[in-house]
């Protein structure tokens, strides 16, 4: 899905669910990493994380867009658009937006890609960046440390 297919199908949830058009920008955000979307409210742009399409089924998408469209509406019409608001449950719950967005999966961690060990003592040292040998020595015991 595009960005320009996305704000089809934002403005066409929008007419359905609210009866109201929405007039500003819906695009995909690939920079979003722990939420489903985004309402901005000085610009009224609503931004979606990419991985609700890719990680989940429509359904779920269209459950985030909902909530940013109970955001968005709310908040136009100058009334609660917190969630802790009443009116933004309300209008929630009559549209059948989602309350939560599922936690998108992580991306699983890099290993270790250095290892260090203690010459006198042996301990390792598991480093995602390398370090300088000659600056550093071991905690436990003071002895030089090299790369295995």
């Amino acid at each position: 899905m595009t960005d320009l297919e996305l704000q089809q199908l934002v403005a066409t949830i929008s007419m359905h669910d609210f009866h109201r058009p929405f007039q500003h920008r819906a695009y995909f955000n690939a920079r979003l990493r722990t939420t489903g979307g985004r309402y901005q409210l000085a610009s009224h742009d609503i931004d979606i994380n990419p991985k609700m399409l890719t990680d989940f089924d429509e359904a779920t998408l269209i459950g985030v867009i909902k909530h940013e469209l109970c955001h968005y509406h709310l908040h136009l019409t100058k009334r609660g658009y917190r969630h802790r608001d009443a009116d933004f449950k309300r209008l929630l719950a009559q549209v059948g937006g989602s309350r939560y967005a599922p936690a998108p999966k992580q991306a699983t961690a890099r290993p270790y890609r250095y290892i260090y060990e203690c010459q006198r003592c042996g301990r390792r040292y598991y480093r995602k960046r390398r370090m300088d040998t000659r600056r550093y020595t071991c905690g436990r015991c003071q002895g030089p440390i090299k790369l295995v």
